[in-house]
């Protein structure tokens, strides 16, 4: 759901609702809560397992539902009664799909741009050298096209540590090959997932090492940002958990930009717009959409969604778990806290 929030991959919803259980459940809740949040109206409702329950309870069901969606994005959507399972009613559910979530047109002209969700080397143990295949990096692609043999270039790329510090670069490759809808293509175009063979070493890309990467053309990537100010929309509530607080200055929050995930902590709060400074950095444009998530209990609950106003760009990040330079190694704690402020302010007046 926070893919969703974030809004990069989304042209419309399919909100799923069972037959058997009471409406709303607090997921379902959440879910439309979401959905109101960032303005998503083109939304169909499936109600499922109608298979499982007789006419009266299904007909129950459906007011429930009507009940619900009353007043919200969702208030005229159509109601589809399907049984998965038994694949009841699937072709009027597809039918109701092309209709409310038409498709959006695209400029193949555009740069292309791609946000990664998973990656994996693809190679079996014991493959030769001669035998290995590159990285693949699978995900959506939002605008442009992708084709065989096209340069490619991934924001903010790897973690390189030097002389005590943390350097994040980008990493360019070429397409190999593409696979989308089952099967292999020649060019890939905006609209479902795209698997992308690449060039790279595949131990990059193991295990969705590369997840929440951007990948376009070269040179056209939104920058890298370590810390941005965004204004704050916060849901009413948090689903059984109560009214949501004002976010405070010095609170962790867990962030996801585009498919990207990260932990920031606040520098400085206001209402309705707040400044982190981010752990892993993030590559994102200016008005992108960011959803929000406190730690609640021992669990982290979307409490909003944010819109990325400006952002400090630096190249290099000191992390905690590595070494500083030798002659800073004597610092104190208040030495690192009054250089991280000089750092904040300077950057935000290099960025306007």
């Amino acid at each position: 759901m926070a893919t969703m929030l974030s809004g990069s991959i989304m042209d419309g919803a399919v909100l799923v609702v069972s037959a058997t259980e009471e409406v709303p459940q607090a997921q379902t809740e959440e879910h439309l809560m979401a959905l109101d949040i960032i303005g998503i109206e083109n939304i169909v409702i499936a109600q499922n397992k109608v298979d499982l329950v007789d006419r009266d309870r299904a007909v129950a069901n459906y007011d429930q539902i009507k009940t619900f969606t009353e007043g919200t994005v969702a208030e005229d959507a159509p109601i589809i009664p399907v049984s998965a399972q038994q694949e009841v009613n699937l072709d009027l559910l597809i039918q109701a799909i092309e209709t409310e979530i038409p498709t959006p047109e695209t400029d193949p002209d555009e740069a292309a741009q791609m946000f990664a969700a998973r990656s994996f080397d693809i190679n079996r143990p014991g493959a030769t050298y001669d035998e290995l295949s590159g990285g693949v990096v699978g995900g959506s692609l939002v605008q442009g096209t992708l084709s065989m043999g096209d340069e490619l270039e991934l924001r903010p790329g790897h973690q390189v540590d030097e002389g005590g510090q943390t350097e994040w670069r980008p990493l360019e490759t070429e397409v190999r090959s593409l696979q989308s809808g089952g099967g292999d293509v020649d060019e890939a175009t905006p609209g479902g997932l795209v698997g992308v063979g690449t060039g790279l070493d595949p131990s990059l890309a193991k295990g969705d090492a590369l997840a929440g990467q951007v990948a376009g053309d070269p040179g056209t990537l939104p920058p890298t940002r370590n810390g941005f100010e965004m204004g704050v929309e916060l849901l009413d509530r948090v689903v059984g958990e109560g009214e949501v607080e004002q976010i405070s200055t010095g609170e962790p929050l867990m962030l996801t930009v585009g498919t990207a995930t990260t932990v920031g902590s606040v520098t400085s709060a206001r209402e309705g717009e707040c400044e982190v400074q981010l752990k892993r950095p993030v590559c994102a444009a200016e008005g992108a959409k960011t959803a929000i998530n406190r730690r609640i209990g021992a669990r982290w609950r979307l409490i909003g969604v944010g819109t990325l106003k400006w952002a400090r760009v630096i190249s290099t990040v000191w992390t905690a778990p590595n070494r500083p330079p030798r002659r800073w190694q004597h610092w104190t704690r208040a030495h690192w806290w009054r250089r991280s402020r000089q750092i904040s302010v300077c950057s935000r007046k290099l960025t306007g």
